[in-house]
């Protein structure tokens, strides 16, 4: 059958409306580009995202990448939540985050290391849910002129060297790039020819909406056993964690009562009976990752280009750093105002760090297998997390505090999130990237500087005047993903400066 066709041709078209999806298509639509999401799903609101389980812990680079946008006040889910690991410690002992189940806490977070992070900045963690995320994400998309169809599940494409083709059923949308946010089972990937290497898992995760006869036998909280993990964040919510070797997922069996109290009461080592099976799924700690990020007119972010076990939250964050990456850049290509090199770029950047979330993933479910050389390792690892050298590192990587691109400088802060600094009027950095541009911000008024802004107003914001703490800076350049591309200490070295704004951005 001939496919009818869509007289729109989209600069854009994203399968997937997840926050991976809707984030990306709100970075292209603030720069301008004509955006089409098109969603498997026919309705948003999934049962599964608005349960306990379902909170998400954001990151550092998540809020800050919000807040430039103007998102962060917005989320509202955190704001009646206690602390989803508050327990009766209160103050310094009160847990703030994990590793493997291994508590740190906040009195054990010297965040006076982090020195780049200046006060008043936003805080480096946050729970939010799926839903949530969405919901506002949709909210700015649509306002912001992206157009969504769901219920449609992309069947295939096909790309020459000017545009792409996308197939559903028997109708037919044209694009000039293609982006899977798809999640882990992408048909993007798949129809792509995308390689997805990496290893397999070693147990499968349930995720449970319960009734218990007897609730009192299971401990509240995360709890690893010697033979897997279970948490109760509530009575009747159930997470647990069964060393089958993912068997279980991959059978694609249904989720019965009777499998779910088996496996509880193996990895409890209870009787604890279920009395009554409201909802559950299943997930595994498989660690796979795209090998490449790119084939022709076809990109990947989030779960389609990298998949892991949902240990402390980081797939969601990893999957909006992609987007905010990914999409400054494929709108500067769109408007023909991007150097040669920049959308290769979104693949260097991107791949390392997620290649270090999957090793962070790795590392987790290797400490907690239930064998000897497992609970050795778990038991160095707790008391490393209760010093403050553990805690404040192993926060520092749980929130994303040390992200940064190797951008081939030994430029300090280069390839960092910029510092929020506060100029002399009181305004903020964060506050001045709304429109989603680059900055190049000069505490000195040095009106070469100004200059060469100037040449690249179209992407370029030029913004002079002290700021009340500087870091010993005099300039810095930001790209419009909140990264430092060049910084200046006394001097600002004018050739160095022209370098970096002819890598990163065009003349007018």
């Amino acid at each position: 059958m001939k496919a009818t066709q869509n007289q729109n041709t989209y600069d854009v078209i994203i399968a997937g409306a997840g926050p991976v999806g809707l984030f990306l298509a709100c970075e292209l639509a603030l720069a301008k580009c004509s955006v089409l999401i098109l969603e498997k799903a026919a309705d948003p609101h999934s049962p599964i995202k608005q349960l306990p389980f379902g909170l998400r812990g954001l990151s550092a680079p998540s809020i800050e990448a919000l807040y430039r946008r103007g998102l962060l006040e917005q989320l509202e889910v955190h704001k009646k939540l206690k602390n989803p690991h508050q327990n009766a410690k209160q103050g310094a002992e009160r847990q703030v985050g994990h590793f493997a189940g291994i508590p740190f806490t906040e009195g054990n977070v010297d965040q006076s290391r982090w020195e780049h992070r200046l006060p008043g900045s936003p805080g480096p963690s946050l729970m939010t849910t799926m839903d949530e995320m969405e919901t506002v994400l949709t909210r700015r998309a649509e306002a912001l002129g992206v157009e969504i169809k769901r219920g449609l599940a992309i069947t295939g494409f096909e790309q020459n060297d000017s545009g792409v083709t996308v197939l559903w059923d028997s109708y037919s949308f044209n694009s000039k790039w293609l982006v899977g946010c798809d999640g882990a089972r992408s048909a993007v990937r798949k129809l792509g020819g995308f390689e997805f290497a990496g290893t397999e898992p070693e147990f499968t995760g349930y995720s449970t909406r319960i009734d218990l006869a007897d609730p009192e036998k299971l401990n509240p909280g995360r709890n690893v056993t010697s033979r897997g993990m279970y948490l109760q964040s509530q009575p009747g919510y159930v997470l647990m964690q069964d060393f089958d070797g993912g068997a279980f997922h991959s059978s694609e069996q249904p989720v019965t009562l009777q499998h779910i109290q088996e496996v509880l009461r193996r990895v409890s080592g209870t009787d604890v009976t279920v009395t009554a099976l409201h909802m559950a799924t299943t997930w595994t700690d498989r660690a796979r990752q795209a090998t490449t990020y790119r084939n022709g007119r076809i990109f990947l972010a989030g779960d389609a280009a990298h998949i892991h076990a949902p240990l402390g939250g980081q797939g969601l964050n990893l999957g909006l750093g992609d987007a905010m990456n990914l999409g400054w850049k494929l709108a500067a290509a769109i408007h023909q105002q991007a150097p040669g090199s920049l959308l290769d770029t979104y693949y260097d950047e991107r791949y390392p760090v997620g290649m270090q979330v999957l090793d962070w993933s790795r590392a987790q479910v290797a400490i907690m297998k239930p064998d000897a050389s497992s609970r050795a390792l778990y038991a160095i690892i707790s008391d490393l997390m209760n010093t403050n050298d553990g805690a404040t590192y192993f926060a520092g990587r749980v929130w994303g505090i040390h992200t940064h691109y190797n951008l081939g400088d030994d430029q300090p802060l280069l390839g960092y999130s910029v510092p929020d600094f506060e100029l002399a009027d009181g305004t903020r950095i964060g506050k001045l990237m709304s429109d989603g541009r680059g900055l190049l911000i000069d505490f000195g008024g040095d009106a070469s500087l100004k200059a060469l802004a100037a040449t690249y107003s179209h992407q370029l914001k030029y913004v002079s005047g002290p700021a009340k703490d500087q870091l010993g800076l005099s300039a810095v350049l930001v790209r419009p993903d909140g990264i430092i591309a060049w910084v200046a200490g006394n001097e600002p070295d004018f050739s160095k400066l022209q370098k970096a704004a002819e890598r990163w951005f065009v003349r007018n």
